[in-house]
């Protein structure tokens, strides 16, 4: 059995700043694209999502009807440079202000989310600012923490102090987290909605985590 969270914590990973319960997953398979990697790094990215999509249970694809890409993740040294991705304005709505926010704040990543009509995770874009920490920061552990801050609409203070991800001290292979691998495949159970607004999903949770297989996503 996983190590299992409390349900207050499980309900902090989805509490947003105004302290509101805020849940989604994906409501399709997702069909990911990557901008701006080498070959290497590209099936690095793509491994990682597929192993945290097989450990949901959930289903990736190559190619999104109505997208054709659902999952967007960019690499660019400044954040100048998305204003040059042609079309990407009528995607990611003010993104020029945003841009230039980012910058300002000196920001290292960003995700946004589209969301169907059900409110499950239509589409995710990934942009990855490669300056400082994150530019030093191993392909493998990169790609397995953005895998898995995707797959669910997270709260924002989530991960700001514990990583999704561990060390294994024997081998130091990166491992997800087993609380955290636990909740992912708890929420992807058919019997959990997509979409929830009430913490009591949150209770939800927290009881299918007591059936949910050992295991953790190395890399």
């Amino acid at each position: 059995m996983p190590a299992l969270l409390l349900p207050e914590e499980i309900e902090a990973l989805f509490t947003r700043e105004d302290g509101s319960y805020s849940f989604a997953r994906w409501g399709r398979p997702i069909a990911p694209i990557v901008f701006g990697v080498t070959d290497e790094t590209l099936a690095t990215v793509k491994g990682a999502v597929e192993a945290v999509v097989t450990l949901a249970g959930h289903q990736m694809t190559e190619t999104d009807p109505e997208l054709g890409a659902n999952l967007m993740v960019f690499f660019f040294r400044e954040w100048r440079e998305l204003l040059e991705v042609r079309d990407l304005d009528r995607m990611i709505p003010g993104l020029a202000p945003l841009v230039n926010r980012l910058s300002k704040e000196g920001a290292s990543q960003y995700r946004a989310f589209r969301f169907d009509d059900r409110g499950g995770i239509q589409a995710a874009f990934v942009f990855l600012c490669m300056n400082g920490a994150l530019a030093e920061m191993p392909a493998e552990t990169l790609a397995l923490t953005q895998a898995v801050q995707v797959m669910l609409l997270w709260g924002p203070q989530a991960f700001a102090e514990v990583s999704p991800l561990a060390v294994l001290p024997q081998s130091g292979n990166t491992i997800l987290r087993p609380e955290i691998a636990g909740v992912i495949a708890a929420a992807y159970d058919r019997m959990m909605p997509v979409a929830a607004g009430d913490a009591s999903h949150a209770l939800r949770l927290y009881a299918r985590l007591q059936a949910v297989p050992e295991g953790g996503t190395s890399q």
